[in-house]
């Protein structure tokens, strides 16, 4: 449920978690509707805008700001995110996963554009799907060999175009942000493209909703810490633990610093 700040020893009548649980279910129910409206809005920016992939920006930055506003999320970013990437190269963003408010906190808080390598079964959701594909969202299919390596030729030259790749090397959400082992696949995607990550990490993202609940608390603040690039050029497919152990050891000390 929603939670507010109350003061020690008061407690709540049943019109206040009346009002409490009221409140929650407005917060959902507008910011499904709204993440609808923008899934459209996207798919009309792919078809017809002259600059798409700007508008595009604009609108995702638009629905993350609308989504902070409404539950009174303050962020700070710490470290300077654009010092981190390298003109020309491909980069891919890092990112620890605790939340369903992770990627849109990205987008609102880091320039340029940002899209997320998805689960495939997302791009089957009506109207997400179709946004996810208008918006050069990036699903690699690693169960069907020739799928994969189209989808890695669309994810290099996604990249090489100017996107910056989101992946959460977890895989899952973490239910109390501590950072779960990591999957391999996003390694293989940096070394197979020569990709720059940028290891970051959303500190206490995981208490405004939890992984696998719809409780809600408002009025946070949490952080956003950028880590130091790491060059994947120097890697083989031999070297994809301690690549792997390199950024961990990373993100593990962003969250702890």
């Amino acid at each position: 449920m929603v939670t507010n700040q109350n003061p020690v020893g008061h407690r709540e009548t049943g019109t206040g978690r009346s009002a409490v649980t009221w409140r929650r279910t407005a917060i959902l129910w507008w910011s499904f509707a709204f993440t609808g409206w923008t899934c459209l809005r996207v798919v009309m920016h792919a078809l017809f805008a002259k600059t798409p992939r700007h508008n595009v920006d604009l609108e995702l930055r638009r629905w993350a700001r609308r989504l902070f506003s409404v539950i009174d999320l303050k962020i700070d970013l710490k470290g300077d995110y654009e010092a981190q990437l390298r003109p020309g190269r491909p980069t891919i963003i890092m990112c620890n996963h605790s939340s369903l408010y992770d990627i849109p906190a990205v987008f609102h808080a880091l320039p340029g554009s940002i899209r997320m390598l998805a689960k495939k079964e997302l791009f089957r959701v009506p109207l997400l799907g179709a946004a996810m594909r208008a918006a050069e969202m990036i699903s690699i299919d690693r169960q069907n060999k020739a799928r994969a390596l189209a989808d890695l030729r669309i994810a290099r030259d996604k990249m090489q175009d100017g996107i910056v790749l989101w992946i959460a090397p977890e895989g899952t959400r973490s239910r109390d942000g501590e950072l779960l082992p990591f999957k391999k696949g996003g390694f293989h995607l940096a070394i197979e493209t020569g990709a720059v990550i940028v290891p970051i990490v959303v500190v206490g993202l995981h208490k405004v909703m939890p992984a696998k609940s719809l409780r809600m608390n408002l009025g946070l603040a949490i952080e956003i810490r950028v880590g130091k690039a790491v060059d994947v050029s120097a890697y083989t497919a031999k070297d994809r633990v301690k690549l792997m152990q390199q950024v961990r050891s990373q993100m593990l000390t962003l969250l702890e610093s």
